[in-house]
């Protein structure tokens, strides 16, 4: 069979050809023959792949190149080629892990000598890593399984690959030779799509956690600094919408530091199980073509990389199969969104007004909240965190669907998976942080408004329940709601305690607290008609 001869290309453009074909390329672009037909092929949402998952993905292929060196299969020329071109991306940003230093620390340092030649090296090298990042440009709905996923990452490193070794003598220089460096043969030895992209999604995901984790935490703690400066403020419960016990503001505040530091604890639980990894299954999980030093090899270096502990799965087929693990942590982000959704609506709740609602507190206004009501403020930011966790809720919803739709050996819906999870980690983060800041830390209470409305509550009917008895109780809570009146009114009319026993019942705090208010130590002048709900205490009755 004669062989087809490539086309001529356009000025501007490189032929390349793949299993499919031939096919132009821009000349400029680091990425190759199959990312331009996947660029062709899904322009869907518009969106690039996550800077998270595009630094996973090349600290896989440097741990891949590694490990191959070691074991003898790969040339330490191609390889080390390939490691620089894979720092040269991860130099562009991303966490800082433990042993690696700010590429600002210089600026943070103004007595530390500079040299300027070096910055300007490192400049350049910034440069040409964000060059290369822009080259990563299938989008996030694309082929089952991230295959061009993967192969964007291939080509690219291949091509920077071969200008390294130009550089060095080797080789044309020409993007697109890759007679010098290969995609396939070279960066991508020992891996399959079916093992890179599920390990890339997984150490992207555990990047982001780690980003997560911080600006959680500071939302907690503007919650508990809160919780502590509202804690003498007393104010009515409620449950149901109506009116219920007194609690203190800064129990409420307390609670949801609580909530939000269990959420976190089991999202950190949850991403225990992605710590595992299954790089070295290859295509199904049976490892073919990758040797068995090399897997290991290769998860030693990505731990050592990326500062995760991380592990190779027990059973390679088993961990290629099933995304239950990456669903679980999904599944721990759409807890604390709920959680988060609740916090907003309480808030928004108590801060209703400024005139005609609850006003108990007031969030900080950050900016106008109409355009045709002058004066208004909004609770922006409380609205904008329930939008967050709406839209969390919603990728857990399609990361649950996606990882059922798995068949036999491989779940090809990972694509889906991994951005809907990032993007959950990624806003949630960026969230956090903004509602600390701009809301939480700035809230302020309306002890006044906060007193009186506890004060008119037909629930303070309950501590009193003890003496009086149900019934009697409930009778002077519908009387005070029939007459408008406070339950103190109502009670001190109908001669059942005076006004001194009644500060000592209804004392703020100590309706907040456990026990019986008063401590029995106060005897109820029933009514006729009405029998104490008990006898002496202590007397067994």
């Amino acid at each position: 069979m004669v062989a087809t001869a490539p086309p001529a290309a356009r000025p501007g453009f490189r032929i390349e050809k793949d299993p499919l074909g031939y096919l132009e390329v821009p000349d400029d672009a680091y990425y190759g023959v199959q990312v331009a037909r996947a660029i062709h092929n899904f322009p869907i949402s518009g969106m690039r792949p996550s800077p998270a998952l595009v630094r996973a993905v090349v600290q896989v292929k440097k741990a891949a190149a590694r490990a191959n060196m070691v074991t003898g299969r790969l040339s330490t020329s191609i390889g080390n080629a390939i490691v620089a071109a894979a720092d040269e991306i991860l130099a562009t940003g991303g966490p800082i892990h433990p042993g690696e230093v700010s590429p600002d620390v210089e600026d943070l340092e103004p007595g530390r000598p500079t040299d300027p030649m070096g910055r300007a090296f490192a400049a350049a090298a910034m440069a040409k890593g964000q060059e290369l990042v822009a080259n990563f440009r299938v989008d996030p709905f694309q082929a089952g399984a991230g295959t061009s996923h993967n192969m964007n990452a291939n080509e690219v490193l291949a091509n920077r690959a071969i200008e390294i070794l130009h550089a060095q003598g080797v080789g044309s220089g020409r993007r697109g030779d890759y007679s010098v460096v290969s995609p396939n043969d070279q960066v991508n030895m020992a891996q399959s799509t079916n093992d890179v992209f599920p390990t890339s999604m997984r150490i992207a995901t555990l990047d982001l956690i780690r980003e997560l984790r911080p600006a959680m935490l500071e939302l907690i703690e503007a919650f508990e600094a809160k919780a502590v400066e509202f804690d003498g403020i007393v104010k009515s419960g409620r449950t149901h919408m109506q009116d219920a016990v007194p609690i203190r503001l800064g129990q409420e505040f307390a609670a949801y530091a609580i909530t939000l530091r269990r959420g976190l604890d089991r999202l950190l639980v949850a991403s225990d199980s992605i710590r595992e990894q299954n790089i070295g299954a290859t295509a199904v999980g049976t490892g073919i073509n990758a040797e068995p030093a090399y897997i290991g090899l290769v998860v030693r270096n990505l731990s050592e990389q990326t500062g995760h502990d991380l592990r190779t799965a027990e059973h390679l087929v088993q961990s290629t199969q099933s995304m239950r693990p990456m669903l679980e942590v999904s599944a721990a982000l759409r807890g604390i969104a709920v959680d988060l959704v609740k916090i907003s609506e309480d808030l928004r709740i108590m801060s209703s007004g400024p005139m005609t609602g609850f006003a108990e507190i007031t969030l900080p206004a950050v900016q106008p909240g109409s355009s045709i009501m002058p004066g208004k403020v909004n609770p922006v930011m409380a609205e904008c965190l329930s939008m967050v966790a709406f839209h969390v809720i919603g990728n857990d919803t399609a990361v649950a669907w996606a990882a059922s739709a798995g068949q036999l050996e491989l779940n090809v819906m990972m694509p889906v998976i991994a951005h809907d999870t990032l993007e959950s980690l990624t806003i949630l983060r960026n969230m956090c942080r903004a509602f600390a800041e701009f809301c939480v830390s700035g809230i302020t209470a309306n002890r006044e408004r906060a007193e009186m409305l506890m004060e008119r509550s037909s629930a303070l009917a309950t501590p009193l329940a003890p003496y009086l008895g149900y019934a009697l109780a409930a009778d002077i809570s519908k009387q005070a709601v029939r007459e408008d009146r406070t339950i103190r009114e109502i009670v001190i009319e109908r001669g059942i305690f005076t006004a001194e026993e009644l500060d000592e019942l209804l004392a703020p705090h100590e309706l907040t607290e456990p026990g019986v208010a008063g401590g029995f130590r106060f005897t109820p002048r029933m009514p006729e008609g009405f029998e104490p709900p008990t006898g002496p205490v202590g007397a067994g009755g």
